[in-house]
């Protein structure tokens, strides 16, 4: 059973969805029962394997999952995710941090995915589960897709669909109609690409979002578009987007049992040094914000661009804390 990237990231935000929302262990069959995306694998052996996929991807992730029995009466081991080690501060997360979660957490906002964490959450309540409301609100990683063009281009390369658009080559050019079919919407380096056949070009094309129009229009039946077998769109777009960046590195100082988020995203000092990390650096902008949500818990030894972008967007935070303060007040 082949399964897409898209699918693959909606059962794992599923599943990280579900195993938030109560605190008891559930086992693997009431997982198979109540995430969508496992109900349809044809065979046990099939299940488990993609079930110890997933897992494994979780971990790899930096997800806290858990393994045990919410009673000695249960007769297997369950699963849950313990909340106070997952959830993270109020950061931005920078794009080529993004992991498959934070990718399906922005998809799982969309109604269509909406509607299939609803209907897990209505499985586990049906199954005598407690779950908490508020589980949601900790999958909610700030990977931006901001552009008008995302949902209708989202939901065309769904349905199989051709779609018609406005778009510029770049800021400065003549917007020109282009009809594509459409082969999916990927993120890359920050920025959200479609990707498919251009029937006016008569070739494979990438196109960034932010130089789509709102114009967006989805023509002819649905299923009439299908991509090819094993096409990799995140390769196609890094093939059209050119050669990444030079890449660095930043070590920063970590008070002592704070910033989890940036402990879990990091290498540990070679030094030795516990409470020192390092992370790759290849834009300066998102690191800052990165590190800057960590307030004083985070502190950049180097190097020293890094630093002195962090300073100014925690003293920027300070300059508008009274204004906000003034603004709140009663007149």
């Amino acid at each position: 059973m082949t399964t897409s990237p898209s699918a693959r990231a909606e059962r794992l935000v599923n599943l990280v969805l579900c195993l938030l929302s109560t605190r008891q262990f559930l086992s693997a069959e009431r997982i198979r029962a109540t995430v969508p995306g496992y109900a349809d694998v044809a065979s046990d052996e099939a299940f488990f394997r993609m079930f110890e996929r997933d897992k494994a991807e979780l971990r790899e992730l930096g997800v806290p999952l858990e393994t045990g029995r919410s009673s000695m009466a249960e007769p297997v081991d369950g699963y849950r995710i313990a909340r106070r080690d997952y959830e993270l501060p109020d950061i931005d997360l920078a794009p080529d941090e993004a992991t498959a979660v934070a990718l399906a957490a922005r998809l799982w906002d969309s109604p269509a995915l909406a509607g299939a964490a609803r209907t897990a959450l209505q499985k586990l309540r049906a199954a005598g589960i407690a779950v908490d409301p508020d589980a949601a609100s900790a999958v909610q990683p700030r990977l931006r897709a901001t552009e008008p063009a995302f949902a209708p281009l989202l939901a065309a390369s769904r349905a199989g669909r051709v779609v018609t658009f406005t778009h510029r080559s770049n800021p400065s050019a003549d917007a020109r109609t282009r009809t594509v079919e459409p082969w999916g919407v990927v993120s890359w380096r920050g920025r959200w690409y479609l990707v498919g056949h251009d029937r006016d070009r008569d070739d494979v094309r990438c196109f960034r979002l932010s130089r789509i129009g709102d114009d967006v229009r989805a023509i002819g039946p649905r299923g009439a578009v299908t991509p090819p077998p094993d096409v990799d769109l995140v390769a196609l777009v890094a093939a059209s987007a050119g050669p990444p960046p030079p890449t660095g590195l930043a070590r920063i100082r970590l008070t002592p049992g704070r910033a989890e988020g940036l402990r879990r995203g990091a290498r540990p000092d070679p030094g030795g040094d516990p409470d020192v990390v390092e992370i790759d650096l290849s834009r300066v902008d998102t690191a800052a914000r990165w590190v800057a949500g960590h307030g004083p818990d985070a502190v950049v030894l180097e190097p020293p661009e890094l630093r002195d972008a962090v300073v100014a967007l925690l003293r920027g935070s300070l300059d508008r804390a009274p204004e906000a303060a003034d603004a709140g007040s009663p007149r």
